[in-house]
């Protein structure tokens, strides 16, 4: 499985988000944390909410998780136990397409997404100052 280029990822989350009004943050393995109140450093605030509700521990609710299909072969957006964090799965990354191999995949990305926290994009929705 190879991973998903930064600009296709950059492109995908753009396509999805477009119209919502919503800044967003990008991690290096897909996974967008969507700030709903932004305020200060963006960058910053995503990594904080990435840190405390990306890393995945068996058998508590971050190992949940809940795969949503998107329309055209996309792929799927897999969510977590937080509302504002979810990663995206190219279509043709995990092995088997199954909803259970697709989620399994989007938690181990939002896992090494939550560890590294290695930013790779911003995308800023405030208005701007006149």
């Amino acid at each position: 499985m190879a991973p998903v280029d930064t600009e296709t990822l950059i492109d995908t989350w753009r396509g999805l988000l477009a119209g919502s009004g919503k800044s967003w943050v990008l991690f290096e393995h897909g996974t967008c944390v969507v700030i709903e109140d932004p305020a200060g450093d963006l960058a910053e605030r995503a990594t904080g909410l990435l840190r405390e509700f990306g890393p995945v521990q068996v058998a508590g609710p971050s190992g949940d998780f809940r795969v949503l299909e998107l329309g055209e072969e996309q792929g799927w957006l897999v969510t977590g136990h937080h509302p504002d964090v979810v990663t995206f799965v190219a279509s043709g990354e995990p092995d088997e397409p199954s909803h259970l191999a697709v989620g399994m995949h989007g938690r181990a990305k939002r896992d090494q997404d939550g560890t590294g926290l290695r930013v790779v994009h911003v995308e800023d929705a405030r208005p701007t100052a006149p």
